[in-house]
């Protein structure tokens, strides 16, 4: 089980630890940071994008971290080097991806603690009716259903037939598409409502 539960609790780690960039930009807007920089010559999107690519940096770390844990209680991947490559690049498109709807997220409340709950309104729904916890198909329908067509599940299971050199059928390719689907409509729209609250 603890093969199977790994790549699970690794994706859904890697989702709560994306909603660091929401709390870090709802922070930076109520506090006067954005104000602050707006006096300085810098472009106004590198705001944003530095703390998204602070949470990869922080979602690398937390993730070396859990699966060293792991082998210490018993993981054991069957995964090839390459393999461990392509489940790097897999994690770092979702938390990038995720990073961006948190920083839209971040935009968006008018606290911290709105944040948090968008937060949890969002990804606990996808990562507890997902792959993560056990397989699909042992699952009522209804919930079934939304299990196998949501994002996070073709991430896990991705994941999951990597670390374990098993078929991956078509979860990989799903993974990619949603991940950059996320990515493609939430930057664009951050960095319009970003705009908005600076031209305040």
């Amino acid at each position: 089980y603890v093969n199977f539960l790994v790549p699970g609790i690794l994706i859904q780690m890697a989702a709560f630890g994306a909603l660091t960039t929401s709390l870090s930009v709802a922070n930076d807007m109520q506090k006067g940071i954005i104000d602050r920089l707006k006096s300085l010559p810098i472009a106004s999107w590198t705001v944003l994008t530095g703390h998204v690519v602070a949470d990869l940096v922080r979602n690398i770390i937390s993730s070396l971290v859990m699966i060293g844990v792991a082998y210490i209680v018993g993981f054991r991947p069957n995964a090839s080097v390459s393999d461990w490559l392509l489940i790097a690049l897999i994690v770092l498109m979702f938390t990038f991806a995720l990073s961006w709807l948190s920083a839209i997220m971040g935009l968006l409340a008018r606290t911290v603690e709105a944040v948090q709950w968008m937060g949890f309104l969002l990804i606990f729904p996808l990562t507890f009716a997902s792959a993560a916890f056990s397989p699909t198909e042992t699952m009522a329908k209804g919930l079934k259903i939304f299990a196998e067509n949501q994002p996070v599940t073709h991430v896990i299971e991705a994941i999951r037939a990597l670390m374990t050199n098993t078929p991956m059928g078509d979860h990989g390719l799903l993974a990619v598409i949603w991940c950059a689907g996320i990515t493609i409509v939430s930057i664009p729209i951050a960095a319009y409502l970003f705009r908005k609250q600076i031209s305040k």
